[in-house]
């Protein structure tokens, strides 16, 4: 801990004791905080708009001003830093990547690795079909606009793969009439660029909204550089006063590098990849009610190289000692359909049935360099799942919400998911909620079929039990926090277990309890300086990579005349690296500085890890120093 006393102790009380002594005019509003509001309206707990502080799951939300703010371009990246008990390992400067040695691993309350976080476009999830899990570098900040995080499980209405959470990336369309839209350079250390441009148009019923971004990056390391082409497009057309319709499609295109550990450097391994989503819906809504059809479908193409060592250990797959003569080669999909519909007897009450179906899988199979090909797998799985979900005020004080989720897997047949909370609401600005919840993951063709580094066709899916008791307060307009508790026990963890010679097989480990805190605070001290306060804590009965004991986060946002300066620490402590008994501990003092001589122009410099701390998120890769990046921003 000497280094929390050290080091965060003292920027805390630089950010947050010279509060009051800030103070400045004419200058324009920060805009207001968006991660502990009760009255912040949200859809991804009950898929129909509700606010926040009258559901009984535990939700933070990112709001567009936050995300327009920020000069990532990742969303996992805000989402790292704004929201308590939630954690994601990098591995470079920029990029995430796929396959062994990629990064963007996400955890909520100690739950996290493959598939057991959900990431949603709009509702709709968004993973690989064969391998089950995230692509990181697919959801970016400039088609969002707000982000959406429940921080327990999902399972009642997203099912499998939200055993641990929920993140609900609600996309950005034209509401303005005319013609706007907005362009982003940057550059800075490792020769790295971000180039981003976006635009919207709306008359009459019809919108549309589009983006662009290219991020590339040499990379701190020989043999870790990165790029990545984003695509994404969004169409919507207003039928009448009740009905509309909608439809997106995102493109991701990129290739990353992975120059493998410090101690054990591996040579040609890389990874090519292109990934589209294309989704529809139509959508209405009444006086008492609103429902929703929504199809999407979401397919990849991978291209991978997995390298060679040069000396290994051990000589055995997949250490090869020479360079491979052959390309793994994969192709999957994961498509389906979700209809629900909603009706409101009276305020705060309702009941919402739903029905969703899903396909996933893919294609894997070996490209040798003679020209053949060798056969892995080629499966697809059927989901099928109905719900329902009640929720009844009373008494003007309490709303009771429970619900139930009968899901059916080809594989596993039968789940049922119930989840049930209250609310009571003390007055206009304080609530409690306590809340239980059921997770669960079903394995994905990966685990069960593919052979590198090992497989278990006889794996059973992961549940969870989940226990969140909650405390939302605002004092007057200036100040609001949010305390969490949680309690958290599962079993069948699957986990690779390792024996003399290195992998030795993929089971069901057994059973896990995590318990912990989640603490989030705002306050705004006047129309230009605002702090912004979160932190978390974790225990847990077994060894977890991706989830530290302790994580803070604080920030300063400081407008004076066209400046704005917002400088924020961020600490980590227990960090469990994997292999062995490595864990990290860290603190990373960040700013960023902006200039805004017109409405329509910003420049801006963003500085990260200038204290030039050394740290790693996963075992073997040390981020980089100080990270230096310098841009513009153009509106139109």
């Amino acid at each position: 801990m000497t280094l929390f006393y050290r080091t965060i102790l003292p920027v805390s009380a630089l950010l947050f004791g010279s509060v009051p002594l800030l103070v400045a005019e004419n200058v324009a509003d920060i805009a207001a905080a968006d991660t502990v509001f009760l009255n912040e309206v949200v859809v991804s707990a009950t898929k129909t708009e509700v606010n926040r502080g009258e559901i009984p799951l535990t939700i933070s939300v990112v709001n567009r001003e936050k995300l327009d703010a920020s000069t990532e371009t990742g969303v996992l990246s805000v989402l790292s830093e704004q929201v308590p008990g939630l954690f994601v390992t990098e591995k470079g400067v920029t990029g995430y990547g796929i396959s062994d040695g990629s990064a963007g691993a996400v955890s909520i309350h100690g739950v996290g690795g493959v598939g057991r976080v959900l990431m949603l476009f709009d509702g709709q999830p968004m993973w690989a079909g064969i391998f089950g899990h995230n692509i990181a570098d697919a959801y970016v900040t400039s088609d969002a606009q707000k982000l959406e995080v429940i921080r327990g499980p999902g399972s009642l209405l997203y099912g499998s793969n939200a055993m641990g959470g929920v993140i609900n990336v609600i996309t950005r369309q034209a509401t303005a009439d005319g013609f706007h839209g907005k362009a982003r350079a940057m550059y800075g250390s490792f020769n790295t660029w971000k180039i981003a441009a976006n635009a919207g148009y709306k008359k009459d019923r019809f919108n549309v909204f589009a983006s662009l971004n290219r991020d590339q990056t040499d990379g701190q390391r020989a043999n870790s550089d990165f790029y990545i082409n984003n695509g994404f497009l969004k169409l919507g057309y207003e039928m009448d006063d009740h009905w509309n319709l909608s439809a997106n499609a995102i493109l991701a295109d990129f290739k990353t590098n992975d120059p493998g550990t410090i101690s054990l450097p591996i040579f040609d391994h890389w990874a090519e990849a292109i990934r589209m989503t294309y989704s529809a819906a139509i959508n209405n809504r009444y006086d008492n009610w609103s429902g929703s059809l929504q199809l999407f479908y979401n397919h990849g193409s991978h291209k991978i190289n997995d390298g060679w060592y040069n000396n290994p250990p051990v000589q055995m797959p997949p250490l090869a000692d020479q360079p491979r003569d052959y390309f793994f080669r994969s192709e999957d999909s994961h498509g389906g359909f979700a209809l629900y519909e909603s009706y409101h007897w009276a305020e705060n009450s309702s009941v919402t049935v739903g029905v969703d179906a899903k396909r996933w899988g893919g294609h894997a199979w070996n490209a040798n360099n003679d020209g053949t090909t060798s056969e892995i797998i080629d499966k697809t799985v059927d989901e099928l799942a109905a719900y329902a979900v009640i929720q009844q005020a009373f008494c003007e004080k309490w709303t009771v919400n429970a619900g139930l989720r009968l899901e059916n897997n080809e594989n596993y047949g039968n789940e049922w998911v119930p989840q049930a909370g209250v609310t009571y609401q003390l007055n206009d600005l304080a609530s409690f909620k306590a809340s239980f919840s059921k997770g669960f993951r079903s394995p994905n063709l990966k685990e069960l079929y593919l052979p590198f580094p090992k497989n278990n066709p006889d794996l059973k899916p992961e549940r969870m039990n989940n226990f969140d008791f909650s405390y939302l307060q605002s004092i007057g307009d200036k100040f609001h926090f949010e305390l969490t508790a949680y309690y958290a026990k599962g079993e069948n963890l699957i986990d690779l277990t390792f024996g003399q010679f290195g992998p030795d097989a993929l089971v069901n480990v057994g059973k896990f309890t995590n318990t912990g805190i989640d603490f989030a605070a705002t306050y705004v001290v006047s129309p230009t300086l605002r702090a912004v306060l979160n932190y978390s804590y974790l225990d847990s009965d077994v060894k977890l990579t991706t989830a530290p004991k302790h994580k803070l986060f604080a920030n300063l946002d400081y407008s004076f005349g066209k400046w704005k300066i917002e400088p924020n620490v961020q600490y980590i402590n227990d960090l469990y690296l994997g292999a062995g008994d490595n864990y990290d501990s860290y603190a990373l003092v960040n700013c960023k500085i902006a200039y805004q001589p017109t409405p329509a122009i910003r420049l801006f410099l963003d500085g990260k890890n200038l204290t030039d701390a050394s740290y790693q998120t996963y075992y073997g890769y040390p981020l980089p120093g100080a990270v230096i990046l310098g841009g513009i921003d153009v509106r139109f």
